[in-house]
């Protein structure tokens, strides 16, 4: 039986094997300056991190050490909104992966979690859209610099979050009781085939059901909502059994315009871990 560090790396490496992941790097598509060997490198690297989590250490901390070891390959960012999911569902492994548990081990972070959050920032540049003129001081972007008007301000990592959900859907799960992610492990359970495939299969609904806000920040909204309606265009057609070239030719499309749905795939990665945990997949 694996532990649910081990579960929480393997989530990290069935996503990306997951393939075609539209607009996302995959075990048959690189993109320009990030290749899926990062990838595998920074999951194995995120492991320490996991295993403070599932100890019972702080998320924060936990989280911080997740990322540093995760940005220990060439490619930067590989899996930072991946960890800032399964960090907090690794923790709640202790008792139960559930919701309830896990909203409770987020509603349960400090200040000094938020602090830990921060200081994360310093490992990778991570796309995050501009915050609003009250919160000019708290910019995530400005890493540990932005600590003093958070202390100032006593605000935890759960407060940090919370505020920044209009345009992240990461931080959605964290103040939305994570539904997105059960919902996907609920998914993955139910549709057949390899856990590849399956992953494919829920990565493309759940990019049907929602604009990616990883597009709607690089790009625009009108961009991102495009991006959902041609993914629900292909669900409707049930394109991964009918029509598989029409999903890799999407998958291709977004690969060479630059646009990355990753927030979605952030989502599945956490899913993924929730379907591992309660046994409901088995690579």
């Amino acid at each position: 039986m694996r532990s649910p560090e081990a579960n929480a790396e393997l989530a990290l490496l069935l996503e990306v094997a997951g393939t075609p992941k539209p607009g996302n790097v995959d075990r048959h598509r690189d993109l320009p300056d990030l290749r899926f060997d990062h990838f595998l490198a920074g999951a194995v690297g995120a492991r320490d991190g996991l295993e403070l989590a599932a100890n019972g250490a702080a998320i924060g901390p936990a989280f911080e050490r997740a990322v540093e070891g995760m940005s220990a390959q060439k490619g930067g960012n590989t899996q930072f909104g991946s960890l800032l999911l399964l960090v907090p569902l690794v923790r709640a492994a202790r008792a139960e992966v559930s919701q309830p548990v896990a909203e409770a081990v987020v509603r349960d972070t400090t200040v000094s979690d938020a602090a830990a959050f921060y200081r994360a920032f310093e490992y990778v540049d991570v796309a995050v859209p501009d915050p609003p003129a009250a919160m000019a001081a708290l910019d995530v972007r400005r890493g540990k610099d932005a600590i003093p008007a958070l202390e100032e301000r006593g605000l935890t990592l759960y407060d940090v979050l919370d505020r920044s959900v209009p345009g992240d859907d990461v931080a959605r799960e964290w103040v939305r009781g994570f539904d997105r992610s059960f919902a996907a492990a609920e998914r993955l359970a139910e549709t057949d085939g390899s856990v590849s495939n399956r992953t494919a299969a829920v990565f493309l609904s759940l990019l049907a059901e929602r604009p990616d806000t990883l597009v709607t920040t690089r790009h625009d909204g009108a961009t991102a909502q495009a991006v959902t309606d041609r993914a629900a265009g292909l669900i409707e057609e049930d394109a991964l059994e009918t029509n598989p070239a029409a999903v890799e030719s999407f998958a291709d499309d977004l690969v060479a315009r630059g646009i990355n749905p990753g927030t979605t795939a952030d989502i599945t990665a956490a899913g993924l871990f929730i379907a591992l945990e309660h046994g409901a997949i088995e690579p």
